[in-house]
């Protein structure tokens, strides 16, 4: 099985940086026909961590978890995303049970893509709002509370 690697982003190398945006970049933007700007500068802050599965030099799925800064909040998950050829194997799963091992019992938010609403709810996260429109898609906002 291939293992869920993990990395700060100050110790995130450029190369896999580059690999994980492009294929955030491949799912989001091209494959969903959504411009929209990517690259919001979260990538990079000390807070975030990157969680992606990879074989050889391919990324196969990442998503990026955004620990609450000392001004407290809570963790955010974003950017969950899977390469098309790699769909249906459980990936997305691996990385959301890997993301959610690391926020422990602390509260998490997300913002879902109405379509994965379902997905979300399976690891915990219900409603905490009004679906809302981002980049021409709709979103409902989601809370997984603290246990």
């Amino acid at each position: 099985m291939t293992p869920v690697h993990r990395s700060w982003s100050a110790d995130l190398d450029t190369p896999t940086l580059y690999r994980l945006l492009a294929l955030r970049v491949e799912v989001f933007v091209v494959e969903q026909a959504c411009p929209y700007p990517e690259l919001d500068g979260a990538d990079l802050l000390p807070q975030t961590r990157h969680l992606w599965l990879q074989e050889g030099e391919n990324v196969l799925g990442t998503v990026r978890l955004m620990q609450p800064d000392g001004d407290g909040g809570d963790f955010r998950i974003g950017r969950l995303c899977v390469a098309r050829h790699a769909r249906g194997h459980g990936h997305a799963r691996r990385l959301m049970q890997a993301a959610l091992a690391e926020v422990g019992s602390q509260p998490c938010r997300l913002n879902a893509q109405v379509p994965m609403v379902g997905f979300y709810e399976t690891h915990g996260f219900a409603s905490d709002g009004s679906v809302f429109v981002e980049d021409g898609i709709k979103h409902l906002p989601m809370l997984r509370s603290g246990a």
